[in-house]
């Protein structure tokens, strides 16, 4: 069925056929409802945006721009890392910086370098260890630190519905439900002051609607992936689910959603899991020390004894 004579741009799981214009309605509702639906954003906040300057992130930065323009209220600062990633993360940050520009939206950056002493490309030549598990750990740990200091009262990360089906899939392989139990619309089991909430607006839409979004309303030109993504477990699970979801459409939609009816039981199980703070930096940990502090120490010692030969 299609919407319109106009031409169509994208069929829908439902075998919709939607035009530019009803198909840039379509999705912006589909996000705002999310929002709404999921009670992700109040009157008046302080919302951090994760921007990287990919598709996800980059249309995020437009939607809660377009939020804003209802409710004034809202207050916007874009949040972006660099990792260090040569000749990938410079040109994401470059898109970064003109859509701030554009929208007007205050941008900080941070740096691996800056905050741990060596870029990842460094990282990854001195250490052992998978690019996706030491970077995630970083990651989330300036994500999370740098909210606090900059006062937002949530984050908003571009996790696409894509990306939870993935996550939810690889925590059932690993049979880790209490991984699982922090998923959702809104990241976490319960509220802590150590973590600033994260809210995920696009929760609902397909990686597919994101792109098509983000390049029929220009928000990019060009797509570029993450050099180190092919070498992760994520990948290999993506790829089983792209191919599942071209047999069967629908299949993406159908994990998430089940899942949402089992999360509420999820939370409740989990919910007394006990959250201390880290010995040496003070964040949030389940042990003594957090995972970015012992990363860190083993690039101290990894660094010493490169210098020594």
């Amino acid at each position: 069925m299609q919407c319109c004579p106009q031409k169509p741009v994208i069929m829908l799981p439902s075998g919709e056929s939607l035009c530019k214009g009803h198909f840039t309605e379509y999705f912006e509702n589909k996000a705002f409802k999310t929002i709404t639906k999921f009670s992700l954003i109040g009157k008046e906040e302080h919302i951090g945006i994760a921007l990287s300057g990919g598709k996800d992130s980059i249309t995020l930065l437009n939607i809660l721009k377009k939020l804003q323009s209802r409710n004034p209220k809202i207050r916007l600062t874009a949040l972006a890392i660099n990792e260090g990633i040569h000749g990938y993360r410079d040109k994401t940050l470059a898109t970064a910086k003109k859509a701030c520009e554009k929208n007007g939206i205050p941008l900080h950056i941070c740096s691996y370098e800056k905050e741990f002493g060596m870029p990842l490309d460094e990282m990854l030549r001195v250490l052992d260890v998978k690019p996706c598990t030491i970077c995630g750990i970083f990651r989330r740990y300036l994500l999370n630190k740098k909210s606090k200091e900059l006062g937002f009262t949530k984050i908003a990360t571009g996790h696409n519905l894509d990306d939870e089906a993935q996550s939810i899939l690889m925590n059932q392989f690993r049979n880790d439900l209490s991984a699982s139990a922090r998923l959702g619309p809104i990241s976490g089991v319960k509220e802590n002051s150590g973590f600033i909430t994260r809210i995920k607006p696009l929760y609902l839409c397909t990686e597919k609607e994101v792109a098509t979004y983000a390049f029929l309303n220009g928000l990019l030109d060009t797509f570029t992936e993450c050099p180190n993504v092919s070498k992760s477990y994520r990948a290999q699970v993506r790829d089983m689910l792209n191919g599942f979801e071209a047999k069967f459409p629908g299949t993406k939609y159908g994990i998430v959603n089940s899942f949402l009816q089992m999360l509420p039981e999820l939370k409740e199980r989990f919910k007394n899991a006990e959250m201390g703070s880290c010995t040496e930096c003070g964040e949030p940990a389940s042990k003594d020390k957090c995972n970015a502090c012992r990363f860190t120490e083993r690039l101290e010692k990894a660094k010493i004894k490169a210098e020594a030969k």
